[in-house]
């Protein structure tokens, strides 16, 4: 497997592999990066689709990526997915998959024009005294200091960041500025995560600085990430005959490790009718997602909370990793993710309305029609002085295809679930979700006598308890993550958001897309480059344009600098009179 860039051969079709008739692949889970592998190799390593497996334990594929009507309790998504322009492996494998309504399109055409016509950003990101605006005024409010403190994590080698966390290299000056509350609430960081995952973040993602305070960085899907994007993939995988396998798990797998090579033997696989063991050999190739994000997440109803329930047990995701990774050194050190909890747990809830009483109140903060078919918020609008840190949002409705055509579907957070409301003086964890509507509403600016009523007539709300859903950004040092193919793997790879791979962020799609594509070609040998992660961490340009963003569009020149630091400017300014260096700064801002 190798990196490439540019589009000369992005649209190239892979030649055959050498032996891929002799092929076959068993594919632990079926979240996105599972469901892509499978995609990777009927498409580019030309497998026969009947010989891909695709094991289960739910009833539903798509692992954390879920939005689905329970009976019972309502409209469910647990979380969603924020998408960007460089998600060079997601738009690599979309615009291969068709849309599943409009017909002759890709599901990457489809999204396409639905961003360029309908553009998201948000008129509203924050809000405080009940629905009042929140002042952030589109500005990072960054001292100089707080600058200098990003500047130096951004340069900072990996290895110098290792098991360290966020408050390890930021000061209050970061942490108690906007930028920090626009950073916290959208990619759902606690002040005790990884330093060296905010720095890849801060890399990766250096050209949207400037879209950070009002989202227009960002772009959604129609509808939740369920339907537009685990529905066309699964019936994109089915036209070619794979073999998907629910209500089934994979119990344990064991390896043979000797000279240097490691081989996946066998699978222990158990379902309805008991536990049985799958014997491989190295053409049987064996892809495991590692870990679970979404593992022990339970959900509450209108009436109930959702149960807190951290503790691992045999069978799950993380189970199996430890059973896994206690065969080689290589294989990671689970523990590092999900042995404390109390610091991986945030809580969701779907909330549905089912008439127009609380739109007035939408409207007045987001400054837009629900009903319109439109982008709405735009992104999440977080309460900043929610003592929940409470985030709500309403995208485009409907978000479910079935969704009736006066309800709308929104999303509410909270990344401090074990602290007291402002409202209802309970820990959202404690809360039911009529009471986590009643804090939502309360924070959105509805009169307090209205409030119970309208929880509970107005509202079907369903909370989500997720205790790992960050264990991904737990601090870590490498080798914690197993390489994607770990040194002389011979018939297996790890996929997924506890893979490692170079330069791209965990909790986002496109390191799914991209942890399954570097298995397949790896594994099969496909002649063709894996595209190397978008590189505006090397680009003057976006470095430049970053800088001034991050200083609310004031110049480098304007820097509060001691006497010695303003002679260095001065004689540098005047060595690069004349210059297209000056000119590129000139052009933008910094100067």
């Amino acid at each position: 497997m190798y990196h490439s860039s540019g589009n000369y051969e992005a649209f190239v079709r892979p030649r055959k592999p050498e032996g891929a008739d002799k092929k076959s692949a068993y594919i632990i889970g079926s979240g996105l990066a599972a469901l892509s592998a499978a995609a990777y190799l009927v498409r580019d390593a030309y497998v026969d689709g009947c010989r891909v497996h695709i094991i289960e334990k739910d009833p539903v594929l798509g692992g954390a990526c879920d939005g689905w009507n329970y009976e019972g309790l309502g409209y469910v998504m647990r979380g969603g997915r924020e998408m960007d322009n460089h998600f060079e492996c997601m738009w690599d494998l979309y615009h291969s998959i068709p849309s599943i309504e409009n017909e002759g399109m890709s599901v990457l055409d489809e999204y396409y024009y639905l961003n360029k016509d309908d553009p998201n950003y948000s008129l509203m990101r924050a809000t405080m005294n009940r629905g009042e605006d929140g002042r952030t005024d589109r500005k990072f409010a960054l001292s100089d200091k707080a600058q200098l403190e990003i500047m130096k994590l951004f340069f900072t080698p990996d290895e110098k960041l290792y098991d360290k966390t966020i408050e390890d290299v930021f000061s209050d000056e970061v942490l108690n500025s906007n930028f920090w509350l626009y950073w916290r609430t959208m990619f759902a960081f606690e002040n005790w995560h990884s330093a060296l995952e905010m720095k890849i973040y801060i890399r990766r993602y250096i050209h949207h600085v400037e879209g950070l305070p009002d989202f227009s960085a960002l772009r959604f899907t129609k509808y939740n990430q369920y339907e537009s994007m685990i529905l066309p993939l699964q019936k994109y995988l089915e036209s070619y005959g794979v073999d998907i396998i629910t209500e089934t798990k994979v119990t344990d797998v064991r390896f043979r490790i000797a000279d240097g090579l490691k081989h996946a033997s066998s699978i222990t696989v158990k379902d309805r009718e008991g536990e049985r063991v799958i014997t491989l050999s190295d053409d049987d190739l064996l892809f495991i997602t590692p870990g679970g994000c979404v593992e022990n997440s339970t959900l509450g109803s209108q009436n109930e909370k959702a149960e807190y329930r951290p503790e691992l047990k045999a069978g799950g995701g993380w189970d199996l990793w430890k059973r896994i990774a206690s065969q080689s050194d290589d294989f990671g050190h689970p523990e590092k993710f999900c042995s404390d909890p109390a610091k991986t747990t945030w809580m969701s809830a779907t909330v549905t309305l089912s008439d127009d009483r609380i739109v007035p109140y939408i409207e007045k903060i987001t400054k837009r029609n629900p009903y319109s078919g439109k982008v709405v918020t735009g992104g999440i609008v977080t309460a900043k002085d929610s003592s929940w840190l409470l985030s709500w949002t309403f995208n485009r409705q409907p978000q479910f295809r079935a969704q009736k055509k006066n309800e709308l579907v929104g999303w509410i957070y909270g990344l401090f679930p074990f602290v007291e409301g402002d409202y209802v003086r309970k820990p959202m964890c404690e809360c039911t979700g009529k009471e986590i509507a009643m804090e939502w509403l309360y924070h959105i600016g509805v009169p307090e006598s209205e409030i119970p009523e309208l929880a509970e007539s107005s509202c079907n709300t369903i909370p989500c308890m997720m205790p790992y859903i960050t264990a991904f950004f737990m601090p870590r040092t490498l080798g914690d993550r197993p390489y994607v193919v770990p040194e002389g793997a011979v018939n297996f790879a790890f996929i997924g958001q506890f893979a490692e791979t170079e330069r791209d962020t965990i909790f986002t799609t496109e390191y799914s897309i991209r942890t399954a594509m570097e298995a397949v070609y790896t594994l099969m040998n496909v002649d063709k480059g894996v595209p190397e992660v978008w590189a505006s961490a090397f680009d003057v340009r976006d470095l430049v344009h970053a800088s001034v963003a991050l200083r609310d569009g004031a110049k480098l020149t304007d820097m509060d600098l001691g006497l010695k630091e303003k002679l260095v400017m001065k004689e540098g300014l005047k060595r690069i009179e004349g210059t297209d260096i000056e000119k590129l700064l000139k052009a933008y801002g910094a100067i």
